[in-house]
């Protein structure tokens, strides 16, 4: 008895829940089903989508070298920074600072909008003074 009370409670719920689903849902808010439009009217032109962002640049300094590495302004790069001990590696001007291990660089994704020089520093664990690490050199686009 009770087996069957409960099959005939689960047929009417499982039966509500299609019927919610069949009226919730009409053809016409389908978002993936393409909109046209009826026979004799015009259709508007649908904008372009919009060109694929650049993808970042790879630029590579190593610490104990002080390299000097160009960038077109308004490009966005990934900037990784190789040393030979544990320390602190810091873009001053542009606010960031990231740890690196010999085995680890300091990585930073940038985005400049502004030409100019960006120095970078290394500060080791062991230490207290900075040293260049590299000079991040942002040059304007000539159009």
């Amino acid at each position: 008895m009770h087996v069957r009370r409960a099959l005939l409670l689960f047929a009417i719920v499982l039966g509500l829940a299609a019927l919610t689903a069949s009226l919730s849902r009409t053809g016409e808010d389908d978002p993936l089903k393409p909109q046209t439009a009826p026979r004799g009217e015009p259709t508007t032109p649908q904008a372009s989508p919009a060109p694929a962002p650049a993808a970042p640049e790879e630029l590579a300094f190593d610490a104990a070298e002080d390299d000097v590495e160009e960038l077109d302004e308004g490009r966005p790069a990934t900037v990784e920074v190789n040393v030979d001990e544990p320390g602190q590696v810091e873009i001053p001007l542009l606010g960031l600072s990231a740890a690196a291990e010999p085995l680890t660089p300091a990585r930073f994704d940038v985005l400049p909008s502004e030409a100019g020089r960006y120095e970078l520093t290394f500060t080791p664990a062991a230490g207290d003074e900075s040293r260049p690490a590299g000079t991040l050199d942002v040059v304007p686009v000539e159009e």
